[in-house]
C-alpha cells in the first residue's frame, strides 16, 4: 500500500495516477474522507485530554458548589472522550480498508495508456516459425499424440481444467525441474512452500482485497489457494526485520496455482486459459535505491528460460491501464503460438517498490543504530507452464504431427527427442 503522507501531501497527484490506470477515483475520495475525519477526531481528543489534565489540577484546589459543578464538566469531557476514542478506532480501520483499494504509482518509465494496444515492444528475439505445411493448434496435437486428455478433466473438475498423460505428463515435469535447475544457476535459492494461504499473505502481496473474487476460497478455515506462488513466496519474511547484509534475497519456487479467470474468455478451449496451473516463480527482496535495475536482471533470467527453450518470444513494457494492482513497473514476455496464431503471455516481470512491503510488513535495517525500512520486493514468472507448453508444441510440430523436444529438456526425459 501507499504511505499515507504521499496521499496527503498530493491527493491531486494520486488522483491523476488513478485516471492514468483505470481506476475509479473514489477510492481516493473515501481514503480522505475517513482519513480527515480520523485526524480531526485524534485534535479533538488531544485538545480535550490537555483540558482534563488542566482542569485536575485547578479542582484540587476548588470546594463547594464551584467544584462540584467542575467535576461534572469534567465527567461530560471524559464521556466526549471515551467516544472519539471508539469512534477513532472504528475510523482507523475503515481508513485502512479504504488504503488497501489505491493501487501503486507507476514508475516515471510507464507509458500511459488504457489497453494492451498502448503497451510497448521493447525487444524481440527469434522470428516466428514458417510451416510448408498447415500447423496444428495444441488442442489437436495434444488429443492426437493422447498426451493431453481435456474430456476427463472436465469430468472430475468441470471446465477450466485438463488432464496431462504420457508424455505430455512427463514434459511438463521436465519443464519445472529444467527451470528450477537454471534458476539455482543464477543464484536463487529453492523454496516450496504451502499451495494454501491465509489472509493476511494475500493482503501482503495485494491480490485481497482487490482481487479476491478471482481466488478459491476455503470459507471453513479462512484459508485461499494462491493465485500464484508470488504470494507465500514473499510471505516468507512477513513482519521481518532484515539487516542491510542479509540483501539481496532472492527465492525460485514450483507450485500449482488456482484463479477463477471470472469473466475472461470462459469460453475458451484448450490450455491457454485454466483454473489450475503450474508455474515456476521468481521472488526477490532488494534495497531501495537498485530496485529498477533488479527488474532489467530479473527480466533477462525469465528470458532465459525461452532462450533456453529456442522459443521465439518478445518483451512488452506494460502501459498504466494494463498494470499489476500493486506493480510499479512490469514486463510481460509473450511467446508466439503458430498453430493458435496467437502471442502468449507467459511470463510477467514487475517492480513493485515499497507496495507489497509495506503491507506484509518485510524491512531491513540500512545500519544497526538507525530506524528501519522498508525494502522492494519483485516478482517474475520462469515461467507459467500451460501457455508455455502450448508453445512448445505448436513450435516443434512436423508434417506428420509430431513434437521435437527441446534440446535443454532432454536430459530429464531419458534423452527423448521426439513425442509421437
Amino acid at each position: 500500500m501507499l504511505d499515507t503522507t504521499i496521499i496527503r501531501n498530493d491527493p491531486d497527484a494520486i488522483r491523476q495516477m488513478l485516471k492514468n490506470r483505470t481506476y475509479s477515483e473514489d477510492v481516493l475520495d473515501s481514503f480522505l474522507e475517513l482519513d480527515s475525519a480520523w485526524r480531526n477526531n485524534i485534535e479533538e481528543g488531544n485538545r480535550l485530554r490537555k483540558l482534563r489534565n488542566e482542569a485536575s489540577l485547578k479542582i484540587s484546589k476548588l470546594s463547594g458548589p464551584e467544584k462540584a459543578s467542575a467535576v461534572t464538566e469534567m465527567k461530560a469531557v471524559a464521556a466526549r472522550i471515551a467516544e472519539l476514542e471508539a469512534q477513532t478506532v472504528d475510523l482507523e480501520a475503515k481508513r485502512d480498508d479504504s488504503l488497501l483499494l489505491i493501487p501503486n504509482i507507476p514508475h516515471s518509465s510507464v507509458p500511459i495508456g488504457d489497453c494492451y494496444e498502448k503497451n510497448i515492444i521493447v525487444s524481440e528475439h527469434g522470428k516466428e516459425r514458417k510451416f510448408d505445411f498447415e500447423p496444428k493448434d495444441h488442442i489437436a496435437l495434444a488429443e492426437s499424440l493422447d498426451i493431453v486428455d481435456f474430456q476427463r478433466g472436465v469430468k472430475i473438475a468441470g471446465s477450466g481444467f485438463y488432464v496431462l498423460k504420457g508424455d505430455g505428463a512427463r514434459m511438463e515435469r521436465a519443464l519445472i525441474n529444467y527451470m528450477l535447475d537454471l534458476h539455482h544457476t543464477q543464484g536463487y535459492t529453492e523454496v516450496f512452500p504451502p499451495v494454501v494461504v491465509n489472509r493476511a499473505a494475500v493482503i501482503g502481496t495485494g491480490q485481497y482485497p482487490k482481487m479476491k473474487d478471482d481466488m478459491y476460497w476455503c470459507e471453513r478455515d479462512d484459508l485461499w489457494l494462491n493465485p500464484t506462488a508470488e504470494v507465500p513466496v514473499t510471505n516468507l519474511l512477513q513482519d521481518d526485520i532484515l539487516t542491510k547484509e542479509d540483501l539481496p534475497i532472492f527465492y525460485t519456487a514450483y507450485l500449482p496455482s488456482f484463479r477463477r479467470e471470472a469473466g475472461r474468455h470462459v469460453g475458451e478451449k484448450g490450455m491457454i486459459r485454466v483454473h489450475e496451473f503450474n508455474k515456476v516463480e521468481l521472488v526477490k527482496f532488494v534495497l531501495p535505491d537498485g530496485s529498477f535495475n533488479e527488474l532489467e536482471l530479473l527480466l533477462n533470467d525469465a528470458q532465459d528460460v525461452l532462450r533456453g527453450l529456442e522459443l521465439p518470444f518478445r518483451t512488452l513494457l506494460l502501459c498504466t491501464g494494463d498494470m499489476g494492482f500493486a506493480s510499479a513497473k512490469t514486463y510481460d514476455l509473450e511467446s508466439h503460438a503458430p498453430g493458435t496464431k496467437s502471442w502468449l503471455e507467459v511470463s510477467s516481470c514487475s517492480c513493485f517498490t515499497d507496495f507489497q512491503a509495506r503491507r506484509a510488513r518485510v524491512k531491513y535495517r540500512p545500519e544497526p543504530h538507525l530506524k528501519s525500512e522498508f525494502v522492494h520486493t519483485l516478482n517474475g514468472s520462469g515461467l507459467a507452464l500451460p501457455r508455455t507448453m502450448v508453445s512448445i508444441m505448436e513450435n516443434n510440430q512436423d508434417a506428420q504431427g509430431r513434437i521435437r523436444i527441446p534440446n535443454v529438456l532432454r536430459p530429464y526425459m531419458q534423452r527423448q527427442e521426439i513425442i509421437e
